[in-house]
């Protein structure tokens, strides 16, 4: 079907399509010619007489009188929802108009569904005195007692019309605001993760660029190390989440090329593999916490250093914690919070929106920083569209 045949309305775009209108306006009046059949015909069985003269029209006469009125009653809401309610001072005497309008033609209706049905008694009355309708006082009370029967039936249906159509706009209003913002904080993540790859590869250069010196072919292997490195930092820049096997093996990476720099400073210790729990992590989460580990672990002293990197399930609490530990310098100051601790807090707070939490600082003899997160065993694409079920109907 054509789009724009569904399309929203003129001035409510987003809010009610066309078939929804209809939908919701036929539904309503059905229920009100319903009711009106009902309530005239208990009350002509109330008051009916042996000497019966009618005072209610048949139901097939009131049926064909809200069929008559269908049309104008649709273009009437339809007319209503382009006014809408601003300004109050020209929307609200085209409103009332509109629904004087409407009200006032419910008894003429009447009148030509009685014409056009085969009903002997009111055939013959509505002959006899629909030329003088207005001069007829019987017959003006009647079109009194029929506008002021159908005007609050046409407040009540705009009533629910425009509040369900401006419900709707709301709610689609909803779900491009959380579309819009999910579309942000893909960029601003995408923008965190960019941070490190500059700052990595400098490092990395840097470390390549002393081994050429005195090793020119352990430069070599370290430049295929590094180009898998760049590999690997390239894909994971482009996934939100990846497994926590695959990153531990990305840290791995980068931690034997600084190993080979410092073979007689630096050790290594990472879990196995078969130990790293099955979760999903957000992609390169771990990168800035080892390179800070690295980085200030071996400065300000020539001691030994000790990275240690441990990643640990718990299911009581359906949490993992990723800790990454270094050996510092005892009489070295404390450090300030630096790009990396920051670029990882804001990662955390934008894909788990407060859920993860990351803490930083000296132990003893060691900088400890440590990240707890949901567990996560299921694909996060999966898991972001049964968070985005109630809101889209999935």
């Amino acid at each position: 079907m054509d789009r724009e045949a569904d399309s929203a309305l003129p001035d409510y775009k987003g809010a009610l399509s066309r078939r929804q209108f209809f939908a919701i306006v036929c539904s309503f009046w059905m229920y009100v010619t319903v009711s009106d059949v009902l309530y005239a015909y208990s009350l002509r069985t109330g008051i009916a007489r042996d000497d019966f003269v009618p005072s209610f029209a048949a139901w097939d006469a009131r049926v064909l009188q809200h069929a008559i009125l269908l049309p104008f009653l649709l273009v009437s809401f339809w007319s209503s929802l382009r006014i809408q309610w601003r300004p109050l001072w020209v929307a609200i005497p085209l409103q009332i108009l509109l629904g004087t309008c409407f009200a006032a033609m419910a008894y003429p209706a009447m009148m030509i569904a009685i014409l056009a049905l085969p009903t002997a008694q009111w055939h013959g009355n509505a002959m006899q005195h629909s030329p003088g309708m207005l001069f007829d006082a019987p017959l003006l009370s009647l079109w009194l007692a029929s506008f002021i029967s159908f005007l609050p039936a046409y407040g009540f249906g705009l009533a629910m019309v425009t509040g369900l159509a401006l419900f709707t706009r709301f709610q689609n209003s909803e779900l491009r605001v959380a579309a819009l913002e999910r579309e942000w904080n893909r960029a601003r993540l995408a923008a965190l993760r960019m941070q490190l790859s500059p700052h990595t590869l400098f490092n990395l250069l840097h470390t390549i660029r002393g081994y050429i010196e005195w090793d020119p072919k352990g430069a070599q292997s370290m430049v295929v190390q590094l180009a898998d490195l760049l590999r690997r930092l390239l894909n994971a820049g482009e996934r939100d989440f990846t497994h926590l096997t695959d990153e531990v093996q990305f840290v791995r990476l980068y931690l034997e090329l600084q190993q080979r720099r410092f073979a007689d400073r630096l050790t290594v210790v990472l879990p196995e593999t078969r130990e790293i729990p099955a979760v999903w992590v957000p992609s390169l989460i771990l990168q800035p916490l080892v390179e800070n580990a690295v980085v200030h672990g071996l400065a300000g002293h020539q001691g030994p250093v000790v990275v240690r990197v441990t990643a640990e399930a718990v299911r009581a609490t359906a949490t993992v914690t990723l800790r990454v530990s270094n050996t510092i310098c005892a009489a070295r100051p404390g450090l300030e919070p630096g790009i990396g601790l920051n670029n990882v807090r804001e990662r955390l707070a934008v894909q788990f929106e407060g859920l993860a939490s990351l803490t930083a600082g000296p132990r003893g003899a060691h900088w400890i920083a440590e990240i707890k997160m949901p567990d996560i065993h299921d694909s996060p694409d999966v898991r972001a569209i049964r968070r985005l079920g109630p809101l889209v109907g999935v």
